[in-house]
């Protein structure tokens, strides 16, 4: 991508594949919360994520964020086994469940993130240029760099907030004070990991 200036703006013109990376650093975050590895649509499945949603007023919120809207009794027919949700409410309390999963590890996710001080190591896989024609590719490396400070608390409070433009204002920040004067070929990568 030699004789471009300034940031990738326009990242297809020369058929370079990536996502920004605060899309990245959301999916990053994304892979850290675990959670009922069982289909919701199984009886094991079904039942674990009924008793975790019905477990405290902020489980009742997130069904209803997720547009559960039922009776009482068949809301305690599906706890009780008897009776099972639509295909469509299978569905929303698999992202009520999800949605609550989240909330309930974000600080779990800033300490392990912030790592007593120390921060999270990351691995930055550059833009796949595999596409883009020889003398249009830059040299680019896959880079290694420790982020800490409020940084993770920033990233985390964005993606449970579902706040693209901040991830990605989060991450230009991360990069230009990390990477230097080579930060614009890294706004945009394939990928982003660490093991925290």
């Amino acid at each position: 991508m030699a004789g471009t200036s300034g940031r990738w703006r326009d990242l297809g013109a020369f058929r370079a594949r990536g996502v920004h990376g605060g899309v990245a650093l959301a999916e990053g975050i994304d892979r850290m919360v675990t959670g009922i590895e069982s289909p919701v649509d199984s009886e094991r499945g079904l039942a674990a994520r009924l008793r975790y949603l019905t477990a405290s007023d902020a489980g009742y919120e997130a069904m209803d964020r997720a547009g559960i809207h039922v009776r009482p009794r068949t809301l305690i027919a599906w706890l009780a086994g008897e009776q099972t949700p639509s295909k469509a409410n299978l569905a929303r309390l698999d992202a009520a469940y999800w949605d609550l999963r989240r909330c309930n590890v974000v600080a779990g996710l800033k300490r392990r993130l912030n790592n007593r001080g120390r921060g999270t190591r990351i691995e930055i896989d550059p833009v796949d240029q595999s596409r883009v024609q020889h003398r249009h590719q830059r040299d680019l490396q896959t880079r290694n760099i420790n982020v800490r400070g409020a940084v993770w608390d920033r990233a985390v409070d964005a993606w449970i907030a579902h706040d693209t433009q901040e991830l990605e204002a989060i991450w230009d920040d991360i990069i230009q004070s990390t990477l230097g004067t080579d930060w614009d070929a890294y706004t945009h990568v394939s990928s982003i990991g660490w093991a925290a």
